[in-house]
């Protein structure tokens, strides 16, 4: 855990004071009666992976290295020293 998600869940605990902590209920989305507004939580690297230009850049190609791989004179079942 972060020293950030401590300090929130301690002060939750602090807030309690002595009253039974329930688990968290997922939430729909909408205020109940009993519930005010609710708030979603956007992570920075979400927001900044949403906000970027598409990219439109062609994919990467390997094959300028396959004449790297290719030894002239072998064949496929020689082996190396024979």
């Amino acid at each position: 855990m972060t020293a950030d998600a401590v300090a929130l869940e301690a002060r939750k605990l602090a807030d309690a004071d002595g009253e039974p902590i329930l688990p968290a209920r997922p939430r729909t989305g909408q205020a109940t009666e009993d519930e005010g507004p609710t708030a979603s939580v956007t992570f920075l690297a979400d927001w900044k992976l949403s906000h970027l230009p598409p990219d439109n850049r062609p994919l990467p190609s390997v094959a300028h290295y396959d004449q790297l791989l290719q030894r002239p004179g072998r064949t496929a079942g020689e082996k190396e020293g024979s």
